[in-house]
């Protein structure tokens, strides 16, 4: 396998350099305090307050949490080989995509829970537990709380019971098999410490340096509360079915107190430096590993034509062909199309030769393949696929589309076409913070919510959670969340691929990684014997409730 080098110019802003500056410190401070702990009878791999400043430690939490640097790790196998696929963002020809076909790949599903545990859940309890009742510390600790919380949920949501209460806390408690909790407890304390942590959070005390997502605003502080507020949103959004009256009680309590604009959204910058850990890993995965098989999917290609979606050129093109001698250092692309109708997105669920000619998109697609056969089907752009691209973590967009939903279903938190138009219009605005491309201006976003209503008359749910997936493009793990939390919006068809596990059904959460039954199995069997047909990817975690 060849491995291509893509090649875009992203011109670097105060916040990159910021960031740069921020992780060398990091990896010195780091290794320096390994050097010494080292020296004495203490865990080197225990990061004590006396010897690095806990700031760090939130710039390493905040960076880990957009995706593992692990060569082939989750960031690769589990965001999109699974669930990108499974949520019709992308399909793939290729045998290790098993997402649209809906394969047993419990290697790749669990990698996510693997990464979680050992790269970004033991910096943020360890962050937490430094800052805890540590008055020069507390904003730090209120954002070490929110980014524990926001961690956790990503990880219950993808598998349900996890370890939550004893996780990360081998060394102050010496547990090394941690109980699995059950879903509704996780939730109800993760509702509990936003909630509080976003209260707490305190102007006149410390302004953490860590930070790498608001700490170079004009408010760092106001800002935080803003995000924590909009946290809150999601999670209490994620019961709207199986506890509607708690998602209720604190979607009311943050009216007024969500993000206001997208100048408020949740952004992490990423750069190429010499700690892996700054670029961002969707580009680093993807490239390192296999940059020809994935492609955008004929599900979404299909929705932004017909809809004139003005994103249709930012997100995607036409790219193929290498140029240079050295099949080592072969550059890709040598011809690139991205005009909106050029694109050509791929249909999920289908492999290239093979015996069965129900599912060889050779056949299946003759009359219509592009002439370039797989080069010709839309990819993920540049303009987001690339080690300096940056991730948005939380967005304005998302919370106005929440607030809508919220306002369709029970009559709170405002106006729901108000809210529909914000959320449309600041999904589509919100590419500006991709970098150097031709920005979408605001007629055009206004042009498509206007064509959106005359097409499709007053806003419902469905359209809600149509633009929500739209709006978390490149947000595998949360697009997929609010997919299934929604009531399966928007309709996806799902694939029938032959021997696949669900039986030709969207999967609704991931397997445990076949590690835990070798180190925590009389706790990994607790969690499978609450789950209504085990661990399989049907079953359905606790607030997902088939309706």
């Amino acid at each position: 396998m060849h491995v291509y080098k893509y090649y875009k110019n992203f011109s670097m802003k105060n916040k990159t350099l910021y960031i740069l500056a921020i992780s060398a410190a990091v990896m010195i401070a780091l290794g320096s305090c390994k050097k010494d702990l080292a020296k004495t009878n203490i865990d080197p791999d225990h990061i004590d307050g006396a010897q690095v400043d806990p700031n760090f430690l939130l710039t390493t939490v905040q960076l880990s949490y957009t995706g593992s640097s692990t060569p082939g790790g989750s960031s690769w196998s589990t965001k999109w080989g699974g669930v990108g696929c499974f949520v019709q963002h992308v399909a793939s020809t290729g045998g290790f995509y098993y997402g649209d076909k809906y394969q047993n790949n419990t290697g790749g599903m669990g990698a996510f829970f693997q990464d979680s545990y050992t790269v970004t859940v033991q910096p943020a309890v360890e962050l937490y537990q430094l800052t805890l009742s540590k008055p020069q510390y507390k904003n730090l600790h209120q954002m070490a709380r929110i980014m524990k919380a926001m961690i956790f949920e990503q990880l219950t949501d993808l598998y349900g019971d996890i370890p939550y209460s004893q996780a990360g806390l081998g060394y102050y408690s010496h547990i090394y098999t941690p109980v699995y909790d059950k879903q509704q407890d996780i939730y109800n304390d993760l509702l509990k410490e936003v909630s509080q942590a976003t209260d707490s959070l305190d102007d006149a005390a410390d302004h953490p340096t860590g930070d790498v997502i608001y700490s170079q605003s004009g408010n760092q502080i106001a800002e935080w509360k803003m995000f924590g507020n909009s946290l809150l949103l999601r999670m209490a959004m994620r019961l709207t079915k199986v506890d509607p009256a708690t998602a209720q009680k604190y979607v009311k309590q943050v009216i007024g107190k969500t993000m206001a604009s997208n100048d408020d959204n949740g952004i992490i910058q990423h750069i190429q430096s010499s700690n892996a850990l700054t670029a961002n890993q969707d580009a680093a995965q993807i490239f390192s590993q296999d940059s020809t098989d994935i492609r955008l999917s004929s599900t979404l290609v299909s929705n932004m034509k017909k809809n004139a979606d003005p994103r249709l050129p930012v997100v995607a093109w036409i790219a193929y062909g290498v140029t240079g001698d050295d099949p080592d250092n072969l550059v890709f692309p040598s011809f690139t199309d991205s005009t909106a109708t050029a694109q050509i997105g791929l249909p999920p669920g289908y492999i290239i030769g093979g015996l069965s000619p129900a599912t060889n998109l050779l056949i299946v697609a003759k009359d219509s393949l592009p002439d370039q056969v797989l080069g010709g089907y839309s990819r993920i752009s540049n303009n987001l696929l690339s080690l300096s691209a940056p991730s948005l973590i939380l967005t304005y967009a998302e919370t106005e589309l929440l607030l809508a939903d919220a306002s369709l279903r029970w009559g709170i938190g405002g106006d729901a076409q108000t809210h529909f138009k914000n959320g449309v219009e600041a999904a589509i605005n919100q590419y500006s913070a991709y970098g150097d491309f031709p920005t979408i201006s605001d007629d055009a976003a206004d042009n498509y919510y206007q064509s959106f209503v005359n097409n499709y008359g007053s806003v419902n749910l469905s359209q809600v959670n149509m633009q929500y997936w739209l709006a978390s493009l490149m947000d595998e793990y949360e697009s997929w969340s609010n997919w299934r939390r929604s009531g399966d919006m928007p309709h996806l068809k799902p694939t029938n691929y032959p021997g696949n596990v669900t039986g030709g059904t969207i999967p609704r959460r991931l397997n445990y990684p076949v590690s835990q039954k070798n180190t925590n199995l009389a706790n990994y069997n607790k969690a499978v014997a609450n789950l209504t047909g085990g661990d399989r990817i049907t079953s359905r975690v606790w607030w997902d409730v088939a309706k």
